[in-house]
């Protein structure tokens, strides 16, 4: 028979021990993220490192990208159907301010959808909680948005539009955004382990989604073409609240914050994100299995 040890254990060894007690298993499995902080921020920032890494334009990229689709909207919406701005403001600063949090919802969307299956080894040998991956994602998504904000800033500059004090609500409108994505990855994460087609879908809804919120159009002048019902059901949207958002933070007027339609969209962006939550820790302890 062994003797116990004199020594006690390390507090690093305490803080990895493995708890067997029924009815908690839940609790411990959030007490996991906070020990499994660190492996967070690695994966993150090996994602970050493989994303602009050996690449042409490097960080450019994360400007490129929204820069092209503005200039396309702006000219074909702009221009060419001649749809109008909100207040005094350049059309394409209007674009440009609903295209960031668009291109976070949708970065973010198709890199945590394919983030488990990309990291199929891992899952298979070792255990950690498996949401710490797609939320990884999620914070990659955030570093293209940070280094894009530097080309709205630019842009304000160019056209000598000067930002408002609103600008400084953007964080709040964030949030909710990182909700939202965080939730409909969680969703789309899980859903692709267990069925691969929809890695095929997921271009289809990234781009449907852009043309179902209000980027290329104010949501005033959807409201005015639309019935009171129906602009209820397209507010089910929760970037149609951070759009919206975005767009006051920018370029400053007025934001009915307390009107149903935009509290139903803010709202519609925590359920997503408990359903999630829900949905994937429901599915998470087959992936194992599956992958």
């Amino acid at each position: 028979m062994q003797s116990p040890s004199i020594f006690p254990p390390s507090a690093r060894d305490q803080d990895f021990d493995l708890w067997v007690e029924a009815g908690h298993a839940e609790k411990h499995y959030w007490l996991d993220l906070w020990r499994y902080r660190e492996l967070f921020l690695i994966l993150a920032w090996r994602d970050v490192a493989v994303r602009y890494k050996q690449t042409v334009a490097g960080t450019a990229w994360a400007l490129v990208q929204p820069l092209l689709t503005m200039i396309i909207m702006t000219v074909i919406f702009g221009k060419v159907a001649g749809l109008p701005s909100i207040g005094t403001a350049p059309y394409a600063i209007m674009v440009f301010a609903a295209l960031l949090p668009w291109q976070f919802f949708s970065n973010a969307l198709s890199s945590s959808g394919q983030s488990v299956i990309s990291n199929r080894d891992m899952i298979s040998k070792v255990y950690f909680p498996r949401i710490i991956i797609p939320a990884g994602s999620v914070l990659v998504s955030l570093v293209d948005f940070l280094i894009s904000l530097v080309l709205l800033a630019g842009l304000m500059a160019w056209y000598q539009f000067p930002p408002v004090w609103n600008i400084l609500y953007l964080p709040i409108f964030l949030v909710v955004g990182m909700a939202a994505a965080m939730g409909a990855g969680l969703v789309l994460t899980a859903l692709t382990v267990h069925y691969r087609d929809f890695r095929i879908l997921v271009p289809f809804i990234v781009q449907f989604g852009l043309y179902v919120s209000p980027v290329a159009l104010s949501l005033e002048k959807i409201r005015e073409k639309i019935t009171p019902e129906l602009f209820f059901v397209y507010c089910l949207n929760p970037m149609v609240f951070v759009i919206e958002g975005f767009r006051w933070c920018v370029l400053g007027g007025d934001f009915r914050l307390g009107e149903p339609p935009l509290l139903v969209s803010c709202a519609v962006a925590f359920v997503l994100l408990a359903a999630g939550i829900f949905y994937f820790r429901k599915t998470e302890r087959t992936f194992a299995d599956i992958i």
